[in-house]
């Protein structure tokens, strides 16, 4: 009976909070509105496969490591650590003030301290093949099981590589290898999805699927910002209104305090062509862009043992190099986008992301005469002879695959564009079935390792993301020497290296570096940008 009061009690808060616009005084709280366009998939750690759950989770969770607002890997549940000379052991010492959001299955209700055994069961959980985790990527080929992470005792917890990986400590900041504690989670199993317990700084209240998602400020949260305990804010209110559209109009309105991204259907509204805020908004809210580590291309399928590819214009070499060139990139964004985005010219790995420097690393830039050249040295001058070739791409970005397929006219190449939804796209992707298409890498976290991991030749499909099929034994060798190499400019210098050898052999084209765009009321404060657009809200303030 105590459950149901207190489920019916808080369903009748969540009311009231949705109830109330960011206009309200909400009593005096702090309440935090904000609008996502899907509805979360899960609020477990284990399953933070896609930016929305990995925002609520981030809200929700801590994990040993953590990223600044320049993704620099700094203390968190862990205090300090040290690393073994063969880069094979991890040690953390963990801090003492660190407890678990209160819950019935706790005694007395109230949540206990985190120690390093939690740990050990919660990176066992992304690779317990009972758990079914997305996230199992992060240990996976990195541990040889349960025994790799050892609580050798509640404040010092180990792990033992099989491997060395000097993006390790950087992996471990994703939402991913947040702690969970073992008698809630192994409770609710495949249900922790909606009744998660975190150490975070806002504890799960309320969740209604697809209308709204609400989170309390956590009063013990351990954190501090100098002497004052964090976070600054009350609660956070999450709507889910589809249409973005309809979801602007309401943060004009000053319903919701934050809003991301800039859709077609009103980017004209907000942005200029040259990416500034129109005079029709300046000085209603904040607007900001900075750089968002994702690259944008188009790749190409190389792999001749596929009959895709077999008689195929595109597994020339130089007709691939000629599209790299016939494309003019800054056009794109500037008229496509309102300039959000900065031209792909250096590389595969995007700007934003550690050790990225221009100048080492040879992209392409629009040369309409070398495109020429190269397409008739591949013995298609003007385009003459070449077969049609088929551009595939999902709804949301047939407007720029039609910008690629006018720009490949421009020298000859008659192209026709196949339209699928996403998720078809992405099945054919990962199956070879495709061989010219539109895709894009969103880090998972902040090392170019991620990168050109897409490359690896281990990593073909079905096991991995190399959807072009590039396989170079030299390139493998670089790659699996990165992972010895501890030191951070050597280890970029070999990136370089690589990346310029993705280039030269052009099976990807790549478009543009994205930015993040985000819109925040003038009375918040304290919101942090960083490249990996996460939201970090436990120091944001509502004036």
């Amino acid at each position: 009976m105590r459950r149901i009061i207190t489920d019916k009690f808080w369903i009748f808060c969540a009311i009231l909070l949705a109830s109330c616009s960011a206009k309200d005084s909400n009593n005096g709280k702090k309440v935090f509105n904000m609008n996502l366009e899907q509805n979360v998939t899960s609020l477990d750690p284990a399953f933070a496969r896609n930016q929305y759950a990995v925002w609520m989770i981030n809200q929700l969770y801590n994990g040993l490591v953590q990223v600044d607002k320049d993704l620099n890997t700094i203390p968190c549940i862990a205090k300090k650590w040290t690393i073994s000379s063969d880069g094979l052991t991890y040690t953390f010492n963990l801090r003492n003030d660190v407890y678990f959001h209160d819950d019935p299955l706790f005694k007395n209700g109230k949540g206990r301290k985190v120690v390093a055994s939690d740990f050990t069961y919660s990176f066992y959980r992304l690779i317990d093949p009972k758990v079914a985790s997305s996230g199992g990527w992060i240990f996976s080929d990195k541990v040889k099981g349960k025994d790799s992470f050892r609580p050798l005792n509640d404040s010092t917890f180990q792990i033992q590589l099989v491997k060395p990986c000097p993006a390790f400590m950087k992996i471990l900041t994703h939402q991913y290898c947040s702690v969970v504690p073992r008698e809630v989670a192994d409770h609710y199993g495949k249900d922790f999805r909606s009744h998660p317990i975190g150490t975070g700084p806002f504890k799960f209240k309320y969740w209604k699927e697809d209308e709204i998602l609400v989170l309390l400020k956590n009063e013990k949260y351990w954190e501090k910002d100098g002497d004052v305990r964090l976070p600054y804010l009350d609660a956070i209110k999450v709507s889910f209104i589809s249409d973005k559209q309809s979801a602007f109009m309401n943060f004009l309105k000053k319903d919701l305090d934050f809003f991301n991204s800039v859709d077609g259907s009103y980017r004209d509204d907000i942005l200029t062509k040259s990416g500034k805020m129109t005079s029709k908004y300046k000085g209603k809210f904040q607007l900001f862009k900075s750089p968002y580590i994702c690259t944008e291309y188009v790749g190409i399928l190389v792999d001749t043992s596929k009959s895709i590819v077999k008689n195929s214009p595109l597994r020339l070499k130089k007709v691939r190099q000629a599209i790299n060139y016939a494309i003019d990139k800054p056009k794109l964004i500037k008229y496509l986008r309102n300039s959000v985005g900065i031209p792909a010219t250096s590389g595969f790995i995007p700007k934003g992301m550690p050790g990225f420097d221009s100048t080492r690393v040879k992209g392409y830039s629009y040369n309409l005469p070398l495109a020429m050249k190269l397409l008739a040295e591949a013995g298609y001058p003007n385009g003459k002879g070449m077969p049609e070739i088929t551009l595939s791409t999902s709804t949301t970005y047939k407007d720029l695959i039609e910008f690629i397929q006018s720009e490949l006219a421009n020298i000859g190449i008659r192209a026709k564009v196949d339209v699928s939804p996403a998720a078809s796209l992405r099945d054919m992707m990962a199956k070879n079935e495709v061989n010219f298409f539109r895709g894009s890498w969103i880090a998972d976290y902040p090392d170019g390792e991620n990168y050109l991991s897409v490359f690896y030749s281990k990593n073909r499909v079905p096991f991995g993301p190399n959807y072009t099929g590039y396989f170079n034994d030299e390139f493998d060798k670089l790659f699996e020497q990165s992972y010895y190499e501890g030191n951070d400019k050597k280890r970029y210098d070999l990136y370089y290296k690589m990346d310029n050898m993705v280039m030269e052999h052009a099976s990807v084209v790549p478009i543009l570096y994205d930015q993040a765009v985000i819109m925040l009321q003038n009375n918040i404060s304290g919101y942090p940008i960083n490249p990996l657009s996460l939201m970090i809200l436990k120091r944001v303030k509502k004036r």
